[in-house]
């Protein structure tokens, strides 16, 4: 590539998780060729997505399912036997599986740094080309945009304070108090390995919502449903976790019987050296664990001015993937498609829709395994 203003693309895919890589195999089938038709975009410097960046700990066995992209199983990669092995691992080893098996155009590393409409054309910067792209299917997740509340004195506090994006392991924090907020899986996850080597306090707004029994298909698909209803009336997504509560499985119960599960309301206000309640009870802390989730990685949209008032955005399409205010954009992995086997629907329903609403000439689907 040579000249920044000559690259003219149909679709541009943006991000290369699960959802982008489910998004490129659906547009390479419905006939679209990489490099002029579709070309997928991503920041990271090797497959993987964010996979690759998560905390050494986090291994197969202790993930959410990890669902199979269209195609290609897991099995075909890792033996599902091995559970052990770290997701920061086998996972981006499936995917650079995935992407050569269908010879995906995946252009990395590159960083988008804004989208602006041009015309009928959009102006895609990067920190290395600029791009020219009649539609976008963005899928960046969440995973660089950690969100930490603001609590008075936050600035004030001499001790550590980091938040789930930054977690590597337990170790670091043997022999120090530790405060860990939140009340989602990643929170209770980290609580359980860092209570074994230091003195812990576990703060969350609300009480954590357990789910005990099996979680049927049912009961996802209702999750989903309550997601999505909410982003096509412009809200602003919650979690499907939020929805479904957390699965009350034997490690918990393990860390309830060792007496880490002593859930502390929030707290009002951080002290230069811990954390205090509105009743003026006080405790101090070497560090403050923020595992309060993340939000969508979506600023690079800014200038196409896609948020209402409240900050949402309202969706529409088969399965809300599409912008109502710009339908040439389609945001997979944002509300009810935020999950792996979400990702996999919204970008099969995301390249139909964007090919058929530019116009584009798709051919007969290609068979399966073929690029």
């Amino acid at each position: 590539m040579t000249n920044a203003l000559a690259y003219k693309i149909d679709i541009l895919v943006i991000g290369g998780g699960q959802a982008g890589l489910s998004a490129a195999y659906h547009l390479q089938r419905l006939g679209l060729v990489g490099g002029k038709g579709f070309l997928l975009l991503d920041k990271s410097p090797r497959a993987g997505g964010a996979w690759q960046f998560r905390w050494p700990s986090l291994t197969m066995k202790t993930i959410n399912r990890l669902h199979d992209l269209p195609g290609m199983g897991f099995a075909e990669v890792l033996d599902p036997g091995q559970t052990e092995v770290r997701a920061a691992e086998a996972v981006p080893a499936y995917f650079q599986a995935y992407e050569e098996r269908f010879h995906l155009p995946v252009y990395r590393p590159v960083t988008v740094r804004l989208v602006c409409g041009r015309g009928d054309r959009l102006r895609v910067e990067t920190d290395h080309e600029t791009f020219s792209a009649r539609g976008i299917i963005n899928c960046t997740g969440t995973w660089d945009m950690p969100q930490i509340p603001y609590y008075p004195g936050r600035e004030l506090f001499q001790g550590r304070q980091m938040h789930t994006h930054d977690y590597k392991t337990a170790d670091e924090f043997a022999g120090q108090r530790v405060a860990i907020v939140g009340a989602g899986i990643s929170a209770l996850q980290m609580l359980d390995e860092i209570s074994r080597v230091a003195d812990t306090i576990w703060v969350t707004r609300r009480p954590p919502e357990f789910h005990r029994g099996d979680f049927t298909p049912e009961d996802g698909r209702a999750a989903v449903a309550l997601v999505e209803d909410r982003v096509r009336r412009g809200l602003i997504p919650g979690s499907v976790v939020s929805v479904t509560g957390i699965p009350r499985t034997p490690a918990i119960d393990a860390m309830e019987a060792r007496g880490v599960l002593d859930r502390q309301p929030m707290f009002s206000q951080i002290t230069p050296t811990g954390i205090r309640w509105p009743d003026g009870r006080e405790e101090q802390v070497d560090v403050i664990l923020w595992a309060t989730g993340f939000r969508s990685a979506l600023d690079h949209l800014a200038p196409l001015q896609l948020r209402e008032d409240n900050g949402g955005i309202v969706m529409g399409g088969r399965l809300a993937t599409q912008v109502v205010r710009d339908p040439r954009i389609h945001l997979v992995g944002y509300g009810p498609s935020a999950s792996t086997i979400g990702a996999n629907r919204a970008g099969a329903a995301a390249a139909r829709e964007l090919v058929d609403h530019l116009g584009l000439e798709p051919v007969t689907p290609q068979d399966e395994g073929q690029g």
